[in-house]
């Protein structure tokens, strides 16, 4: 059969006469790829208090005429971010071109809080008309051009005064100026006119800036706007140390309170933490407690595990009365904020089985076959004495809102920090409905996601609001491990919304790289954990203790586990890292470069038992090297290939390198470098990177 001729196609048509057209087809400008977008828009971006955060779009439009680019933001105030007047109060500032199109611009948060952030653009005539102005050379083309530009210069006037602050000096100037360049343009008697003249007036860069204030915006386009999450400073900079209450007593086998925790404050002060943390502080459930080392069967002197909370004395919002009272709680809370510490507290969203919920609320648990309720399991895995919450239950309502009201009750005692236990095993759409409520109401309340998952599941929770999200740098330990994780960290999109906290050791995590590990290993897992990321913690005192002994040979679990039964620490142990840790600390605080919102690019080196990598501040003010020996016996050597430009060391020969670790000094070049680090010594070089003429060589 012959192919059917197929029907011309009609051609586009304007809206008809009064209907309105979907578009205004008059705005010429294109603004596209507005960076950083989560996900189109679906979530937000993550931004600090005081940091400059960085938005970049491609921005253009049709011929050659200028385009101008504006970031604008505004208070998210819950309602339709459409209109103008839920831009109220709007902040904008220009952006700069940086070529290929590709425009940048960065807004500084104020306060804590939601915001909304989009980019306007226009082609501007003014601006146009200057540039074409510039390569006339006709006589003619001057003189037309030049009244064109007058007329320009009156409609900027108009704009001048119609503003809600009337800026008189600017109208004045535009008007005298249009009325001087139409006289010279348009001379009396039609005399000749003064092309250079003409020229010049026309091209004062007084009155170009005068203009620029006043653009004609009235078809400029308009980006969607997106979202912004604005955390205070500590979420993008902090130190955790974790203890268990029941163990700071100071005698063997006393059983700890709040009130001693008080007394420890100076210890964990001194070595320079800012976050203190502390299990779940709830009742411990009585049913099906375990004993030491997860033993099934409980002794009548066994503790039991925090994370098995509630009994007969409350649930989630009670305190372990061998803790203390409430006002105990509330006086902790205050002594750790004169020492410069926030307390944050553990939230595991699970019961004990005689928790008052599992016999007020059954619904909210799953049943098994056998009418009993469904305890956690992780198989092969086992938790007998933990019941999981069942999100598919018909009760979803009541549950979320009792959850949620977990969080408000220890806000409301002046917690404003949150390690969330495996949030990966509870429903997504809780997170985002719960996250959201709460920092709508307290901006300044911070979530740590504990989630030891899928990548994909560790990045929806950040993108569902958590201000900080667990790793795997626990598992992380050659050079080319660290180098890819963290390279992945920093330089995927995920950097927008995901804030790593590093951990070399968790009360449920004993890395086989710590099993009888020698005191470098310590110390090398101590300092990249402070160093790559910003935000950093380890559980203490097992740490600086160096506790190092597992329940099995291969076992991830510590023999006589802290999560089971009381432990005394001493922490007048002479081989302690608590001076190392303080020494650690006290670099990160002192330079810029070691905080938030730093760049971190790693340096080649010729040994792979070296890790060098660098750390600059985003204002390039403070830079910092860190030389690592990943090899905790023996004493390693090569060379580190150092990029001083990218340091912002400036193209001098050689500058100076401070070790805040040894003390000592160096003279470092751009390029290659010897290092020789003895692990016996000191298994690493932290060094900080100053422009100045050579010193003495060590």
């Amino acid at each position: 059969a012959a192919p059917r001729a197929r029907a011309p196609k009609k051609p586009a048509s304007a809206p008809a006469p009064g209907a309105e057209p979907a578009l205004d087809g008059r705005v010429r400008a294109v603004v596209d790829a507005v960076l950083p977008s989560i996900d189109a828009g679906r979530f937000a971006a993550k931004a600090l208090v005081g940091v400059p955060f960085e938005v970049t779009a491609h921005v253009f439009a049709d011929g050659h005429d200028v385009v101008r680019a504006m970031l604008c933001w505004w208070n998210d105030n819950g309602g339709d971010t459409d209109g103008a007047a839920t831009e109220a109060p709007l902040q904008a500032v220009e952006m700069t071109a940086l070529g290929n199109d590709v425009w940048h611009a960065a807004l500084v948060p104020a306060a804590p809080g939601r915001l909304r952030y989009r980019v306007l653009a226009w082609v501007d005539h003014f601006r146009s008309w200057r540039t074409e102005l510039q390569r006339r050379v006709d006589a003619d083309d001057i003189r037309l051009a030049a009244l064109a530009g007058a007329a320009l210069a009156d409609q900027a006037a108009v704009r001048a005064l119609a503003g809600p602050s009337p800026a008189d000096a600017d109208a004045g100037a535009l008007r005298a100026w249009a009325e001087a360049l139409h006289r010279r343009a348009a001379p009396a008697g039609g005399a000749d006119i003064d092309i250079d003249a003409v020229k010049a007036l026309a091209l004062d860069g007084r009155i170009a800036a005068a203009a620029d204030r006043h653009p004609d915006r009235h078809l400029q386009a308009r980006s969607e706007p997106l979202p912004l999450v604005v955390d205070r400073a500590r979420a993008g900079f902090s130190a955790w140390y974790e203890l268990f209450p029941r163990s700071a007593g100071d005698t063997p086998g006393r059983h700890g309170t709040f009130r001693d925790v008080i007394a420890r404050l100076p210890y964990i002060a001194a070595m320079g933490f800012d976050v203190l943390y502390l299990p779940p502080i709830h009742p411990i459930g009585r049913a099906k407690r375990k004993g030491r080392n997860n033993a099934l069967a409980a002794e009548a002197d066994d503790v039991g595990s925090p994370w098995a909370i509630g009994a007969s004395e409350g649930g989630h919002t009670e305190i372990l009365p061998a803790l203390g009272t409430a006002d105990d709680l509330r006086a902790l809370v205050a002594a750790a904020r004169e020492h410069g510490l926030e307390l944050a507290l553990d939230i595991a969203f699970q019961c004990a089985p005689d928790h008052p919920w599992v016999a007020q609320h059954p619904a909210w648990f799953r049943r098994r076959p056998d009418g009993s309720v469904q305890y956690a399991e992780n198989p092969p895995k086992k938790y007998q004495d933990i019941y999981p919450f069942d999100f598919e239950t018909d009760d979803w309502r009541a549950l979320w809102a009792a959850l949620k009201g977990v969080f408000d009750h220890w806000i409301g005692q002046g917690v404003a920090i949150f390690r969330v236990d495996n949030p990966h095993t509870k429903a997504f759409p809780f997170w985002a409905w719960c996250i959201d409520a709460i920092k709508r109401e307290h901006a300044g309340v911070l979530f740590l996601a504990e989630a030891f998952t899928r990548p994909k599941v560790m990045h929806r929770l950040a993108k569902l609001g958590f201000s900080q999200s667990y790793t795997y740098f626990t598992w992380r330990r050659s050079k080319q491990e660290l180098t890819e994780y963290f390279t992945e960290l920093y330089a995927t999109p995920g950097r927008d919304y995901f804030r790593p906290n590093v951990w070399p050791n968790t009360p449920d995590i004993l890395n086989d790289q710590l099993h009888a590990a020698p005191r470098p290993v310590f110390m090398t897992r101590l300092l990249l954990a402070a160093t790559l990321s910003p935000n950093y913690g380890i559980y203490g005192p097992a740490f600086e203790l160096m506790e190092r002994t597992p329940r099995n040979p291969g076992s991830e679990e510590y023999l006589d586990s802290e999560k089971y039964q009381l432990r005394h620490w001493s922490l007048d142990a002479p081989d302690t890292l608590a001076g190392f840790i303080a020494q650690v600390n006290q670099a990160r605080h002192a330079h810029a470069a070691l905080q938030g919102g730093a760049e971190l690019r790693f340096f080649p080196t010729d040994n792979d038992a070296l890790l060098a990598y660098g750390r600059r501040s985003a204002d390039g003010a403070s830079a910092v090297i860190g030389v690592v020996n990943l090899d905790p016996r023996l004493t390693q050597s090569g060379w580190v290939d150092v990029d001083a430009a990218w340091l912002g060391l400036g193209d001098a020969p050689t500058f100076e390198v401070d070790d805040l670790l040894s003390g000592r000094t160096f003279t470092w070049r751009g390029g290659g470098n010897f290092v020789i680090l003895d692990p016996a010594d000191m298994p690493a070089h932290l060094l900080h990177a100053r422009a100045g003429a050579p010193g003495m060589r060590p």
